[in-house]
């Protein structure tokens, strides 16, 4: 089992950035390639970034490609997704995720979830 908790939500203007944390624990964290999705009110989520066990491999949504940055420290139990240059469209709640497989970028390809994190960008 992995236990995963997010951090670093809240309200920005547009043009701002955030930086949200994801804190593993439970099975060993670099054995899981991880990911980013998020929700908006009334759609389904959807993939963000995803990065691979050892931190080598990196994919991005074109929404977000040269805007958003992910990385992972595994001495730390750690991952984190930089978001610069924020859009309201950016609005919505961020879930960590993580596989016990290689790096993937659909939802049903991982086995945990975070709570998420709101992240609302004002315009």
């Amino acid at each position: 089992q992995v236990q995963l908790v997010e951090s670093g939500g809240g309200l920005v203007q547009a043009g701002g950035s955030l930086r949200l944390s994801c804190a593993g624990s439970g099975r060993t964290f670099n054995n899981n390639a991880m990911g980013w999705f998020r929700q908006a009110p009334g759609k389904e989520r959807e993939f963000v970034a995803a990065i691979s066990r050892s931190g080598g491999t990196k994919f991005y949504a074109d929404s977000v490609k040269g805007r958003f940055t992910i990385s992972r420290d595994n001495a730390k139990n750690t991952m984190s997704l930089q978001m610069n240059n924020l859009k309201p469209e950016d609005t919505a709640v961020y879930y960590c995720a993580a596989r016990n497989d290689g790096v993937a970028v659909t939802t049903r390809d991982y086995n945990y979830w975070g709570q998420g994190t709101q992240v609302t960008v004002s315009s």
